[in-house]
């Protein structure tokens, strides 16, 4: 039978959803025209109302961007903010040009203009928008388009905001960001195209099984990233074969397995950062930096420190320091060589800087062949984001969280997954809540959600004394078993890797180590961020990494004089090794985990490494 006029046309894009009309278009218009008018009129009444408002309220009930409650030492508008906007031409001129471009949205949803915006195709490229049920429904290209553009002048609000410090504005900038995230079209069911199509063709059980991932969620306190029963430690994760020589209270010292008939005589000890655990150097046999020096002839060594509980409530950084310099010496003498290669990956290759210098001041120096620096800073001038959660509020909050002298490593989770909140948050709630899908195995957010509590004391301090005060570069503002710690004093041979895309410790930041040090110095500058720019086998073919022969002052400079290398950076690091290594000799004896003065504890990866 013939359809009559007045039936709705089918939607080819979602069956059974009519196609909007024109007068559904010119609503939807009006509606996000108002919202955005709204949302504008809210900023310039927070900015004009601010201080009124600081003064009157107590510092913990500060509201935070747009009536939100405020982050934790994120307040809205400290002491001293000024008038907001400088000059009322200023909001004017950002209002006009919004509703220009939304006026230009509104003619091209409705077919009056069929040229392509710069915001339409960034639209296209941006992954939360990129299916084609945004890109071919008008309303969705619309809300989304909409969405970018308030985005765009809401960041851009931070910057027209006068008589606030950077520290602020920087603070502000943040939180803003967070909102704008969250804000997201694709973060909802009724504005997300896909979440629509896929209720009507799972009649719901997309949502009623989003909802148990959310419930369980909610219940252990994280999100999940990844399938929880997939991975086991031991079994398929962290499971290079090896021994646990050595336990203290504070870490286990594991002891690998050679695999070659001949090693280098000088063996390497890793120092991981006890922020997480060890095992994203030995994630699986394709991926693990561990296996792969083994396999490569070194003698390797790793540290697994304790997940903090009330034993450690008093442990600080000289605790870290005396740690590292025990499992130093305890690895000479198990093999009786004079020295060894040393690694420090991120928080621990600060505190491995601050061994070296206490070394250098006790003459002791010759103990360490070279020190490897993997994402590690030790100035935290333009340590970047993190440097916002150094305030007073946070370390209030973090007393708050705290138990017993520890702080649960959901917080220092949750922190990291705040940095990049639209990757580590928001995709999944859309993917995994709204959409109902299930979680797709990856053994490196499977780390990543495998957290390790922390001392209080000493993580209060480290976020004081070194992000806050940058107390390290400041000769003598640090003491360690009573000795003043200068790194510019250190000699040792140093190769350094920073990621270029490290949102944690940013590329600028690392190279500032360059400063400092005075012994020889390589710096290598490896493609993608903290984690997947370190953990980088050869055998997968991906990124590239940049080096540069001659002595320069600036990063910048470095970028600019780079030879770019494809594929991994370890097989350079390895050659750095080897130039700095003697002879090999024979893998027996001591080489073989247990058949030294140190006996076989248990198998590797140990105890710690699954303590909770």
């Amino acid at each position: 039978m013939a359809e009559t006029g007045d039936s709705p046309a089918s939607n080819p894009l979602m069956p059974g959803v009519p196609v909007p009309t024109l007068e559904d278009l010119q609503h939807w218009t009006w509606v996000m025209g108002r919202a955005q008018q709204l949302m504008m009129e809210h900023v310039a009444l927070q900015v004009a109302e601010a201080p009124a408002k600081l003064a009157a309220a107590e510092p913990k009930a500060a509201l935070g961007p747009w009536g939100s409650p405020a982050l934790p030492g994120f307040p809205a508008f400290g002491p001293g903010f000024g008038p907001g906007f400088g000059e009322a031409g200023k909001l004017v001129e950002a209002q006009t040009e919004l509703w220009t471009q939304g006026l230009s949205i509104w003619q091209r949803a409705l077919g009056l203009d069929q040229g392509e915006s710069a915001l339409k195709a960034r639209a296209d490229k941006d992954r939360r928008f990129a299916s084609p049920e945004w890109r071919d429904n008008p309303v969705f290209d619309m809300i989304r388009q909409s969405y970018l553009l308030v985005s765009d002048r809401l960041l851009g609000s931070v910057d027209a905001l006068e008589g606030i410090g950077e520290e602020q504005r920087e603070q502000l900038r943040f939180a803003t960001r967070l909102f704008v995230d969250a804000m997201s079209p694709s973060n909802f069911a009724l504005t997300n195209p896909q979440v629509i199509e896929r209720t009507i063709a799972s009649r719901g059980d997309n949502l009623l099984k989003g909802l148990e991932h959310m419930l369980a969620d909610l219940g252990k306190g994280q999100l999940t990233h990844t399938a929880p029963d997939v991975f086991e430690v031991g079994r398929n994760i962290a499971s290079t074969p090896g021994k646990v020589v050595k336990r203290t209270p504070l870490y286990e010292l594991i002891q690998y397995s050679p695999t070659t008939d001949e090693v280098y005589e000088t063996p390497v000890i890793v120092f991981p950062p006890w922020i997480n655990r060890f095992y994203i150097l030995d994630l699986n046999a394709e991926k693990s930096f561990i296996k792969w020096a083994v396999d490569s002839g070194l003698t390797m060594f790793i540290v697994s420190w304790k997940s903090a509980d009330a034993s450690l409530a008093e442990t600080v950084l000289d605790d870290y320091v005396r740690a590292q310099i025990e499992a130093i010496d305890s690895v000479r003498d198990l093999l009786g060589v004079e020295d060894v290669h040393t690694i420090g990956y991120c928080v621990a290759g600060t505190t491995l800087a601050t061994t070296l210098a206490l070394l250098e001041a006790r003459d002791e120096a010759d103990k360490v062949a070279s020190g490897t620096f993997f994402t590690a800073q030790v100035d935290f001038s333009e340590a970047g984001d993190l440097k916002l959660f150094t305030n007073d509020g946070q370390m209030k909050l973090i007393d708050q969280l705290s138990n017993d002298g520890y702080l649960d490593g959901r917080y220092m989770a949750a922190t990291f997954n705040l940095l990049r909140g639209r990757d580590l948050i928001w995709n999944y709630v859309t993917n995994n809540y709204l959409l109902g899908q299930d979680y797709p195995p990856y053994d490196l957010l499977f780390w990543n959600g495998d957290t390790t509590n922390l001392p209080t004391k000493w993580h209060q301090a480290y976020l004081k004394d070194l992000y806050r005060d940058n107390k390290l570069v400041q000769p003598g503002a640090i003491t360690v078993d009573g000795t003043p710690i200068n790194i510019a004093k250190v000699r040792t041979p140093t190769y350094v890797q920073a990621g270029r895309e490290d949102h944690i410790a940013p590329a600028a930041s690392v190279w500032k180590i360059t400063h400092h040090f005075q012994g020889p110095l390589r710096f290598v500058l490896a493609g993608s961020g903290h984690v997947a720019g370190v953990v980088n086998p050869p055998a997968a073919g991906k990124y590239q990494y940049w080096t540069n022969e001659e002595k320069v002052e600036t990063l910048d400079e470095f970028i600019a004089g780079a030879t770019e290398t494809k594929g991994s950076w370890w097989p350079d690091w390895l050659g750095w090794i080897d130039r700095k290594s003697d002879e090999m000799i024979p893998a027996k004896g001591a080489r073989i985990p247990g058949k030294g003065k140190l006996k076989a504890l248990e198998d590797a990866p140990g105890s710690y490494v699954r303590a909770r």
